[in-house]
């Protein structure tokens, strides 16, 4: 598993490499632009060469991007397509640009529309944005379930990657804290390997990509996306622990957005819990065999 966390930019792609491996990061998330803005900003072309090269010689191995929150593939309101069509364009171009393993976007909100109808314009502005880049991968994020949001079960996961077109570019990205607000118990290794074993069987497990291991501040159920550190929420370090450890997900990034356990941006001492939650995971696991 490549563990990490979600890093700045400010400074430029070079500075970000340089955050994640000061935090021991295998793997880092990062925004485009800023995350509530429209205005699209570029990366240097000698920055991304250099953030590249250092791509290769390692020691992070993944780069994930966020697409900025205020996107909603879902609105029927011809200027917000407009804005979240380009912006989620502009996302997987940079994304091309500098090798990314995805780019995350949230499904979006009906706002109070028919949900059939605002599952299928998530469907629309997908087929359009992928048809307007290259290689890089679009991964639908499950949501907490607040208001009216779409893509807080793996039925609707599925649907709207059916909607979009199925093709091989479409992929998904768990949130922890997410999944835990839904609705979905993964306190224990077992409960976990229940809700994975519904994953796989509703939308496939190759379609995942990418994980947010996020803590839960509220209760099962709560619908509400408050993060807290792995371990110190009310999935707690052995539910984090399983998640981190979960045989299904190895290989995949496993990223910390925050805030981390100094109140800010992720550091290495939360970077340092996720990889002992993994140890502590594993181990228990083992001894279950």
């Amino acid at each position: 598993m490549l563990i990490g966390a979600h890093v700045s930019t400010a400074g430029g792609l070079v500075e970000a490499h340089q955050r994640g491996v000061e935090r021991g990061c295998d793997a880092i998330q990062v925004f485009n632009q800023s995350p509530r803005m429209w205005r699209p900003t570029r990366w240097k072309p000698d920055d991304v060469a250099e953030f590249l090269a250092l791509m290769k010689r390692g020691p992070i191995e993944s780069v994930t991007i966020h697409a900025v929150y205020l996107i909603n593939p879902a609105t029927k309101d011809r200027e917000m397509r407009r804005k979240s069509a380009d912006s989620l364009i502009h996302a997987l171009r940079m994304g091309d640009e500098i090798g990314a393993d995805g780019v995350v976007v949230h499904p979006g909100s009906t706002v109070g529309e028919p949900q059939d109808e605002a599952r299928s314009r998530v469907g629309e502005m997908v087929r359009h944005a992928l048809g307007e880049s290259d290689t890089c991968r679009l991964l639908l994020e499950n949501t907490a379930g607040a208001g009216n949001t779409i893509g807080r079960t793996f039925e609707e996961l599925r649907e709207l990657i059916d909607l979009a077109g199925g093709g091989k570019r479409i992929g998904v990205c768990l949130d922890s804290c997410h999944m835990f607000a839904t609705g979905f118990d993964i306190t224990t290794a077992d409960k976990l390997t229940e809700v994975v074993d519904r994953f796989a069987a509703t939308v496939g497990i190759r379609r995942l990509k990418s994980l947010h291991v996020n803590d839960s501040l509220t209760p099962l159920g709560s619908n509400r996306d408050r993060h807290a550190v792995p371990g110190e929420g009310k999935i707690g370090a052995r539910g984090c622990g399983a998640f981190l450890s979960e045989p299904r997900f190895e290989k995949l990034p496993a990223l910390f957005e925050g805030p981390g356990a100094n109140g800010h941006a992720p550091e290495k001492v939360d970077v340092d819990a996720m990889k002992a939650l993994r140890k502590k995971g594993l181990a228990a696991r083992k001894r279950r065999r």
